[in-house]
């Protein structure tokens, strides 16, 4: 049975579909700022099509408008695209609705979390989610005993903590 999001032609050979084809060949593009996120993790791929053509697009919404990793994603999923067979691809960008931290997948937390950036703790619609977060987990040794240094982080989109129990500064992914 394929992957959800995926479908087979009726091939006898079972090929996917073009559409499916060209989704699986930018599903696993990775943000070359968070390198362990791909851009379904993220959220940020919207949709996938094949036209009767064959030319794919690719439709995505930046993390945020001035995202400085959009020009690097958008070259790799042209690659991918090249590299699976369709050259005359193109890229749109979508704005609205605006990107979320709601659309981050569970997989995608985990592997911040692993990655020792801790993941947004509350939904977009938190009243705190623009202001930061009072208590984040530490995602060293799971310390709720951490505070906020900075509001700015390595990124425009993380901020900075330090955990006081094991004295670990981390990177708190904000919640948008």
């Amino acid at each position: 049975m394929p992957a959800a999001g995926t479908s087979q032609d009726s091939t006898p050979a079972g090929r996917l579909s073009d559409t499916a084809r060209a989704r699986a060949a930018v599903a696993g593009i990775c943000d070359p700022e968070i390198p362990v996120l791909t851009i379904e993790d993220l959220g940020m791929l919207r949709g996938v099509t094949v036209d009767d053509h064959g030319q794919a697009v690719v439709t995505i919404t930046p993390t945020y408008s001035g995202c400085p990793a959009m020009f690097v994603m958008k070259t790799d999923i042209l690659c991918a695209l090249d590299a699976a067979g369709f050259a005359d691809a193109r890229v749109e960008t979508v704005l609205s609705p605006a990107w979320t931290t709601d659309w981050l997948s569970d997989a995608g937390r985990e592997k911040l979390q692993a990655y020792g950036i801790a993941p947004p703790v509350r939904a977009s619609t938190s009243r705190r989610a623009l202001f930061g977060e009072d208590s984040v987990n530490c995602p060293q040794c799971g310390s709720a005993e951490t505070e906020r240094v900075s509001e700015f982080g390595s990124t425009s989109c993380k901020a900075l903590y330090r955990c006081r129990s094991c004295a670990e500064p981390f990177d708190y992914f904000k919640c948008l």
